[in-house]
């Protein structure tokens, strides 16, 4: 029997669901603190986002320590822990590859603190009030 080919649209949504199980192990192995490092233990992270390729073999997990504190030491810790949560994911996962674990920065927020403060702008502000 022939295989049927599957549409972009099923291959991009297969890979986003499978990048938001990534992110759900990952949040629950970093709260349970079940990583050995004391670093991981002792601080909050999020993994805020989880973007895998498109033949599920790299997930870059973007994570971000609570309050943005220690982010050096965190991806540190992450970075040197990453066999440990390859290992875990791909046991949790049941794919037929496991997702190569790449730990980044999540710079949204930094983003996002930028633009607001240039909407605060008096210039901004003015231009804007002009539009309403």
């Amino acid at each position: 029997m022939a295989k049927h080919a599957s549409t972009p649209e099923q291959q991009s949504v297969r890979v986003l669901k499978v990048g938001e199980r990534v992110r759900h192990i990952l949040s629950e192995l970093l709260a349970r603190g079940e990583a050995h490092d004391e670093t991981l233990r002792a601080t909050n992270i999020s993994v805020t986002e989880v973007r895998m390729s498109p033949d599920l073999r790299n997930a870059k997990a973007y994570v971000k320590p609570l309050l943005g504190r220690e982010e050096a030491e965190v991806l540190k810790a992450l970075r040197t822990n990453t066999a440990f949560f390859q290992k875990e994911v791909a046991k949790r996962l049941g794919l037929k590859f496991a997702p190569k674990l790449s730990f980044q920065p999540d710079e949204s927020f930094d983003e996002a603190e930028r633009i607001e403060s240039l909407l605060k702008n008096p210039k901004v502000a003015r231009d804007l009030g002009d539009e309403g």
